[in-house]
């Protein structure tokens, strides 16, 4: 009873004025009342902070080939182990409905880069799991280890899920729910967690077009100049290849340069033509040399009658590339239709050709003056 009395006296409890069972009676109670009152343990859970979810691909329907959430929290909390890492994708804050499309069948955790469990995969495992009404969806997901870490990342932490295949609904919000506990269960001893809202969304489309660009000039070249392994005697102008008087004793050699430039895809090809044979317009003409376009030859000595062309181009688009220029200068005879004369495969910003034009005259060439027109045409290929 003495002690009854003095628990009584501890704990600030009155002394009522009663005699015999009904003072042991009143003590007991109240003693009992008191025990009941007293509040068990409360773990506590901390909320992280400056928690976001960034999606490699946001677009719906992006698949696990190409679509990584990363989750990024500070507020970790220090000197716990942790056991579990949840991640939940739901339609709801407090559901665990999977969203419509969504799937973490082929997921897996980058944990390399993941440093809310120290960038390190050894002794973590991956489970997956459906939430409500979400069967084959596997949106839960349980990474454990049981042996546990603690992070020694608090500020900024990441965790990396890979894999991951998008909803199909756009501009819907949804919830990525993370959550550590010290426990394999992923329910015992929680640790953080934190609630994310996302959305997924197409964004904007954007589109613009490039207007095709050709530039194509033709240039003179002085006398005095290298010309497809030879030099010139005869200046030239843009518009103008004016031999003037040629005689037996010298072959009259004469360049232009061509000039092209292009955005085409495919690059562009020069081709070459006359208007006809040279002729003195009293029917007498000028032979031209036996090479042709597919097979150039060689160009006759002084004294013999012949005009040619040549190119300085060794990567032609059509028949051997160097025809023109391998094993040594060849020469063709013109015709009225196009021949090739030059060639790029794509767009360049500018490259330069050197044209040759050869005439040789016999004593047995008529006299006269005598004229055909050169055409040069550029012609890309978009």
């Amino acid at each position: 009873m003495e002690r009854l009395c003095r628990a009584a006296r501890v704990l600030g409890l009155p002394l009522p004025v009663v005699r015999g069972s009904q003072w042991r009676q009143l003590i007991i109670g109240t003693i009992l009342a008191v025990q009941v009152m007293v509040p068990g343990a409360v773990h506590a859970v901390s909320g992280l902070t400056n928690v976001s979810v960034a999606l490699s691909d946001p677009r719906p329907n992006a698949t696990a080939a190409s679509v990584t959430y990363q989750i990024t929290a500070s507020g970790v909390t220090a000197a716990t182990v942790i056991k579990c890492v949840k991640v939940l994708v739901s339609t709801t804050s407090a559901g665990t409905v999977a969203p419509t499309g969504f799937s973490g069948a082929s997921s897996s955790v980058t944990a390399a880069s993941s440093t809310l469990i120290n960038s390190s995969a050894t002794g973590w495992s991956l489970a997956k799991s459906d939430g409500t009404s979400s069967t084959g969806q596997n949106n839960i997901l349980q990474y454990t280890n049981s042996t546990g870490i603690t992070p020694s990342t608090l500020t900024g932490a990441t965790f990396i899920v890979a894999g991951l295949t998008n909803s199909t609904v756009g501009d819907t919000p949804y919830f990525l729910q993370l959550a550590t506990f010290g426990a394999t269960d992923c329910v015992t001893g929680p640790v953080n967690n934190s609630l994310i809202r996302f959305i997924n969304t197409s964004g904007s489309q954007l589109s613009l077009s490039v207007d095709p660009t050709l530039t194509f000039t033709v240039n003179g070249v002085l006398s005095g100049q290298a010309c497809d392994g030879s030099t010139s005697n005869v200046a030239t102008t843009s518009t103008t290849l004016a031999f003037g008087s040629v005689t037996t004793a010298t072959n009259s050699l004469a360049c232009q340069d061509l000039t092209a430039a292009t955005n085409a895809s495919n690059g562009y090809t020069i081709y070459m033509r006359y208007s006809g044979q040279l002729n003195n317009g009293s029917g007498a003409f000028i032979a031209n040399v036996s090479g042709s376009n597919s097979s150039p030859g060689t160009f006759p000595a002084a004294g013999n009658e012949a005009y040619g062309y040549t190119t300085s181009d060794a990567t032609l688009g059509t028949g051997t590339a160097n025809r023109f220029t391998s094993p040594s200068q060849g020469w063709a005879a013109p015709t009225t239709t196009n021949a090739e004369i030059a060639y790029e495969s794509g767009g360049v910003t500018s490259t330069t050709y050197r044209i040759g034009h050869q005439i040789g005259v016999a004593t047995t060439t008529r006299a006269g003056s005598y004229q055909t027109t050169i055409i040069y045409t550029c012609t890309p290929v978009y």
